[in-house]
Protein backbone atom coordinates (compact mmCIF):
# COMPACT_ATOMS: atom_id res chain seq x y z
CA UNK A 1 0.00 0.00 0.00
CA UNK A 2 3.00 2.35 -0.09
CA UNK A 3 3.75 4.71 -2.97
CA UNK A 4 6.35 7.24 -4.00
CA UNK A 5 5.21 10.24 -6.08
CA UNK A 6 7.42 12.88 -7.68
CA UNK A 7 6.41 16.53 -7.76
CA UNK A 8 7.72 19.68 -9.39
CA UNK A 9 6.90 23.20 -8.16
CA UNK A 10 6.81 25.69 -11.06
CA UNK A 11 6.01 29.35 -11.61
CA UNK A 12 7.73 32.71 -11.98
CA UNK A 13 10.51 33.83 -9.66
CA UNK A 14 9.09 35.58 -6.61
CA UNK A 15 5.97 33.43 -6.32
CA UNK A 16 7.30 31.71 -3.18
CA UNK A 17 8.14 28.26 -4.56
CA UNK A 18 11.00 27.47 -2.19
CA UNK A 19 9.11 29.01 0.76
CA UNK A 20 6.07 26.84 0.01
CA UNK A 21 8.25 23.74 -0.23
CA UNK A 22 9.99 24.63 3.04
CA UNK A 23 6.66 25.24 4.82
CA UNK A 24 5.36 21.85 3.67
CA UNK A 25 8.49 19.93 4.70
CA UNK A 26 9.49 21.81 7.86
CA UNK A 27 6.11 23.23 8.94
CA UNK A 28 7.65 26.69 9.31
CA UNK A 29 8.27 29.77 7.21
CA UNK A 30 11.59 30.16 5.45
CA UNK A 31 12.56 33.80 5.85
CA UNK A 32 14.81 33.87 2.81
CA UNK A 33 14.55 36.46 0.05
CA UNK A 34 17.42 35.19 -2.12
CA UNK A 35 16.38 33.61 -5.39
CA UNK A 36 16.91 29.87 -5.52
CA UNK A 37 20.15 28.82 -7.17
CA UNK A 38 19.87 25.42 -8.82
CA UNK A 39 17.25 22.92 -7.74
CA UNK A 40 15.99 22.54 -4.19
CA UNK A 41 14.70 19.19 -3.04
CA UNK A 42 12.54 17.99 -0.19
CA UNK A 43 10.65 14.87 0.80
CA UNK A 44 7.84 14.00 3.15
CA UNK A 45 5.61 11.01 3.92
CA UNK A 46 1.89 11.71 4.12
CA UNK A 47 -1.16 9.53 4.64
CA UNK A 48 -3.71 9.70 1.82
CA UNK A 49 -6.81 7.50 1.69
CA UNK A 50 -5.24 5.06 4.20
CA UNK A 51 -2.08 4.74 2.09
CA UNK A 52 1.40 5.95 2.98
CA UNK A 53 2.76 8.13 0.20
CA UNK A 54 6.29 9.52 0.09
CA UNK A 55 6.47 12.73 -1.91
CA UNK A 56 9.73 13.77 -3.54
CA UNK A 57 9.48 17.44 -4.46
CA UNK A 58 11.74 19.62 -6.57
CA UNK A 59 11.62 23.40 -6.76
CA UNK A 60 13.18 24.43 -10.03
CA UNK A 61 14.14 27.63 -11.81
CA UNK A 62 12.74 28.45 -15.25
CA UNK A 63 16.04 27.85 -17.07
CA UNK A 64 16.19 24.34 -15.59
CA UNK A 65 12.54 23.58 -16.23
CA UNK A 66 12.77 21.83 -19.58
CA UNK A 67 15.77 19.68 -18.62
CA UNK A 68 14.23 18.20 -15.47
CA UNK A 69 10.49 18.09 -16.09
CA UNK A 70 10.26 14.70 -17.77
CA UNK A 71 11.86 12.88 -14.85
CA UNK A 72 9.64 14.25 -12.10
CA UNK A 73 6.17 13.26 -13.13
CA UNK A 74 3.33 12.89 -12.40
CA UNK A 75 2.44 16.10 -10.58
CA UNK A 76 3.01 19.85 -10.67
CA UNK A 77 2.21 22.66 -8.30
CA UNK A 78 1.82 25.75 -10.49
CA UNK A 79 2.28 28.94 -8.48
CA UNK A 80 1.42 32.58 -8.98
CA UNK A 81 1.59 35.46 -6.50
CA UNK A 82 -1.93 36.78 -5.94
CA UNK A 83 -0.53 40.33 -5.57
CA UNK A 84 1.25 40.17 -8.94
CA UNK A 85 -0.66 40.33 -12.21
CA UNK A 86 2.63 39.57 -14.02
CA UNK A 87 3.04 36.15 -12.36
CA UNK A 88 -0.61 35.37 -13.10
CA UNK A 89 -0.25 36.31 -16.78
CA UNK A 90 2.72 33.92 -17.05
CA UNK A 91 0.58 30.90 -16.05
CA UNK A 92 -0.51 30.12 -19.61
CA UNK A 93 3.11 29.71 -20.71
CA UNK A 94 4.01 27.54 -17.71
CA UNK A 95 0.95 25.41 -18.31
CA UNK A 96 1.61 24.87 -22.02
CA UNK A 97 5.26 23.99 -21.28
CA UNK A 98 4.24 21.49 -18.60
CA UNK A 99 1.66 19.82 -20.81
CA UNK A 100 4.02 19.70 -23.78
CA UNK A 101 6.82 18.06 -21.79
CA UNK A 102 4.80 15.78 -19.55
CA UNK A 103 2.38 12.92 -20.05
CA UNK A 104 -1.31 13.48 -20.78
CA UNK A 105 -2.14 12.14 -17.31
CA UNK A 106 -0.28 14.93 -15.53
CA UNK A 107 -1.90 16.22 -12.32
CA UNK A 108 -1.63 19.98 -11.79
CA UNK A 109 -2.87 22.16 -8.95
CA UNK A 110 -2.86 25.93 -9.31
CA UNK A 111 -1.82 27.78 -6.16
CA UNK A 112 -2.39 31.49 -5.62
CA UNK A 113 0.36 31.96 -3.06
CA UNK A 114 0.90 34.63 -0.39
CA UNK A 115 -2.84 34.94 0.28
CA UNK A 116 -1.90 36.50 3.63
CA UNK A 117 -1.15 39.71 1.65
CA UNK A 118 -4.83 39.99 0.73
CA UNK A 119 -4.93 43.79 1.01
CA UNK A 120 -2.49 44.14 -1.92
CA UNK A 121 -4.00 41.51 -4.20
CA UNK A 122 -4.12 42.09 -7.97
CA UNK A 123 -5.81 38.78 -8.86
CA UNK A 124 -9.17 37.83 -7.33
CA UNK A 125 -10.00 34.35 -6.13
CA UNK A 126 -12.87 34.23 -8.63
CA UNK A 127 -10.69 35.14 -11.61
CA UNK A 128 -8.05 32.53 -10.77
CA UNK A 129 -10.75 29.97 -10.03
CA UNK A 130 -12.23 30.52 -13.50
CA UNK A 131 -8.79 30.14 -15.10
CA UNK A 132 -8.32 26.86 -13.23
CA UNK A 133 -11.76 25.61 -14.28
CA UNK A 134 -11.16 26.50 -17.95
CA UNK A 135 -7.84 24.64 -17.89
CA UNK A 136 -9.08 21.66 -15.82
CA UNK A 137 -6.82 22.41 -12.86
CA UNK A 138 -7.42 22.05 -9.17
CA UNK A 139 -7.10 25.42 -7.39
CA UNK A 140 -6.27 26.63 -3.90
CA UNK A 141 -5.05 29.89 -2.43
CA UNK A 142 -2.07 29.20 -0.17
CA UNK A 143 0.18 31.00 2.28
CA UNK A 144 3.75 29.82 2.76
CA UNK A 145 3.89 32.28 5.68
CA UNK A 146 0.96 30.92 7.72
CA UNK A 147 0.92 27.42 6.18
CA UNK A 148 -2.72 27.77 5.10
CA UNK A 149 -3.65 25.18 2.45
CA UNK A 150 0.02 24.24 1.84
CA UNK A 151 -0.30 20.63 2.95
CA UNK A 152 -3.79 20.46 1.46
CA UNK A 153 -2.36 21.29 -2.00
CA UNK A 154 -0.02 18.29 -1.91
CA UNK A 155 -2.69 16.03 -0.41
CA UNK A 156 -5.21 16.94 -3.12
CA UNK A 157 -2.64 16.14 -5.83
CA UNK A 158 -1.67 12.84 -4.22
CA UNK A 159 -5.35 11.87 -3.86
CA UNK A 160 -5.95 12.58 -7.55
CA UNK A 161 -2.88 10.52 -8.53
CA UNK A 162 -4.17 7.60 -6.45
CA UNK A 163 -7.54 7.90 -8.22
CA UNK A 164 -5.77 7.77 -11.59
CA UNK A 165 -3.81 4.67 -10.50
CA UNK A 166 -7.02 2.94 -9.40
CA UNK A 167 -8.73 3.83 -12.70
CA UNK A 168 -5.74 2.58 -14.71
CA UNK A 169 -4.89 6.00 -16.18
CA UNK A 170 -1.50 5.97 -14.46
CA UNK A 171 0.74 2.90 -14.29
CA UNK A 172 3.41 2.77 -11.55
CA UNK A 173 5.12 -0.05 -13.45
CA UNK A 174 5.88 2.19 -16.43
CA UNK A 175 9.38 3.62 -16.63
CA UNK A 176 9.39 7.38 -16.12
CA UNK A 177 5.88 7.57 -14.67
CA UNK A 178 7.22 9.28 -11.54
CA UNK A 179 5.32 6.75 -9.42
CA UNK A 180 6.70 3.71 -7.65
CA UNK A 181 5.17 0.96 -5.56
CA UNK A 182 6.05 -0.37 -2.16
CA UNK A 183 8.72 -0.14 0.52
CA UNK A 184 11.56 -0.42 -1.98
CA UNK A 185 10.42 2.90 -3.42
CA UNK A 186 10.42 4.51 0.01
CA UNK A 187 14.01 3.37 0.62
CA UNK A 188 15.11 5.08 -2.59
CA UNK A 189 14.58 8.54 -1.17
CA UNK A 190 18.12 9.81 -1.55
CA UNK A 191 19.61 7.14 -3.81
CA UNK A 192 20.84 8.29 -7.23
CA UNK A 193 18.80 7.60 -10.34
CA UNK A 194 20.63 4.64 -11.88
CA UNK A 195 18.41 4.68 -14.96
CA UNK A 196 18.74 8.37 -15.75
CA UNK A 197 20.32 8.01 -19.23
CA UNK A 198 17.60 5.56 -20.25
CA UNK A 199 14.91 7.82 -18.81
CA UNK A 200 16.33 10.83 -20.62
CA UNK A 201 16.23 8.95 -23.88
CA UNK A 202 12.68 7.80 -23.31
CA UNK A 203 11.14 11.20 -22.68
CA UNK A 204 13.14 12.99 -25.35
CA UNK A 205 14.55 15.76 -23.13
Amino acid sequence: GNFLFKFLVIGNAGTGKSCLLHQFIEKRFKDESNHTIGVEFGSKIISVVNKMVKLQIWDTLPHLFQTVTCHYLPSFLLLFFCCSRETYNALTTWLSDARMLASQNIVIILCGNKKDLDADREVTFLEASRFAQENELMFLETSALTGENVEEAFVQCARKILNKIESGELDPERMGSGIQYGDAALRQLRSPRRAQPQGTQECGC
